[in-house]
């Protein structure tokens, strides 16, 4: 009877132990990659991506599995679909607006405080 009771406790503790890594490491796996999923289907031409690897680029063209972007003018790039890790939002018309204008850094006075404390002593 008691050995019953441990092998029990022992299928129970592994059931647990499956749902703790479905709950904190699958699911949450799932859920990204089919959010990137849905993102690759919805880039199209002239969309700004972002590759794994960090570079910025314009969508040209699509191939089966890859993308042609051009990273900067003329210069164009063969990329693997799954390596685009997002897409750039774009640019509101308030950050395409002239910044405000800024004031001159002043000049630091400590300086010329020190200097003055010195001729005092």
């Amino acid at each position: 009877m008691q050995q019953q009771g441990q092998m029990m406790q022992s299928v129970i503790m592994i059931v647990v132990m499956i749902a703790i890594f479905y709950f904190l490491l699958i699911r949450p796996q799932k859920k990204r990659q089919k959010k990137h999923d849905e993102m690759l289907q919805s880039i199209k031409r002239g969309d700004v991506v972002i590759t794994a690897g960090g570079f910025w680029g314009t969508v040209r063209d699509f191939k089966d599995d890859s993308l042609i972007i051009e990273i900067a003018s003329g210069v164009k790039a063969k990329v693997m679909k799954s390596s685009i890790s997002a897409r750039v939002n774009e640019v509101s018309s308030s950050a395409e607006e002239k910044p405000a204008e800024q004031k001159p850094a002043e000049e630091p006075k400590a300086a010329e405080e020190t200097a003055e404390d010195k001729k005092t002593d």
